[in-house]
């Protein structure tokens, strides 16, 4: 029965969901230092690692959520822990995301797994030991990746951590969509607008004038996302990339961390009946933490990101 047992229990002031998700995003400092790898693809495009590497054995690839970068202040905490214990670190931008705009007419999304594939192929092959972890949007790339069986996972690749994960999408599109979640939405919304303005100046058949008829996310992934990315719909885009479809797949240690105050996430996102079920999938459902906060106060490193080492530990170096 992998449901792991929750010992995070924040400052009354951090049990609102919202003031833990903003306040590492608001407050948080990082002193790591990064150097960049420029990564080209199949399909004549590329995008963007940025790399901690100290010549180690073991490496940890890490990928950020929806318009987030490597300079996430959850992916920064995460890879100053990793890098403190001993593990190179390998932080992918999705295209876009770096920066520069990509090539091709395709950017990324909740489900595109193949610049990853890409990486791990032709970047990891000398580390004995390889980690993955996702968080959000990439926390559902990860655990799609590692149980969909589109691609031949690696024997390196070790385990895959997901953290704060809207595996199923459909649920999450719908929790997103609601009062509660209106400054997110907004925010997402006017980088992902601004991305397709840029997009549109490249290949001037996506239809940019539907823009304005653009309210929510939904909207966003009806008119955009899916269009451009051999979709039907949403709702097509959303079933065929949901990883909780393929999570009984899962044959390597895999961690599922979602709080159960995370106002983007569905009472879907929480496969208990799954974890109670399966030997390689574990599930952590702290009751606080927002999405991607686990802020621990006064301390230089979140809870997930002590979980994450913890598991880790427990499950590869074991």
């Amino acid at each position: 029965m992998p449901i792991l047992e929750v010992n995070y229990t924040p400052p009354i002031w951090l049990r609102n969901a919202h003031i833990n998700t903003l306040f590492p995003y608001l407050f948080r400092k990082s002193n790591i230092v990064y150097s960049r790898q420029r990564v080209f693809t199949p399909d004549q495009d590329f995008f963007d690692v940025d790399n901690v590497h100290d010549k180690q054995k073991k490496l940890a690839v890490l990928l950020h959520g929806l318009e987030g970068s490597a300079y996430s202040q959850y992916m920064l905490g995460t890879s100053e822990l990793l890098a403190q214990h001993g593990w190179d670190v390998s932080c992918i931008n999705f295209r876009s995301c770096s920066g520069p705009i990509n090539l091709q007419k395709s950017l990324y999304h909740s489900g595109f797994t193949a610049d990853l594939h890409h990486y791990i192929q032709n970047h990891t092959i000398d580390y004995e030991t390889v980690v993955l972890i996702g968080f959000s949007l990439g926390g559902n790339v990860v655990l799609k990746y590692t149980t969909d069986q589109v691609f031949t996972v690696p024997h390196n690749i070790r385990c895959a951590i997901g953290v704060s994960v809207p595996c199923d999408l459909k649920g999450s599109s719908i929790e997103i969509k609601k009062r509660k979640n209106i400054i997110y939405q907004r925010n997402f919304l006017k980088s992902l607008s601004n991305k397709m303005r840029q997009k549109a100046t490249q290949f001037p058949e996506i239809q940019i004038e539907n823009m304005s008829k653009v309210k929510n996310l939904v909207d966003f992934d009806d008119y955009f996302t899916a269009p451009i990315h051999g979709f039907r719909d949403a709702d097509d885009y959303y079933f065929q990339n949901s990883s909780l479809k393929s999570l009984p797949n899962a044959v390597i240690p895999t961690l599922l961390i979602n709080a159960k105050d995370d106002t983007f996430l569905s009472p879907s996102c929480f496969p208990i009946n799954m974890a109670q079920g399966h030997k390689n999938f574990y599930l952590s459902m702290p009751s606080y933490g927002g999405h991607v906060g686990f802020a621990n106060f006064g301390a230089p490193f979140n809870w997930n990101e002590l979980t994450i080492l913890k598991f880790i530990s427990d499950h590869v170096e074991s």
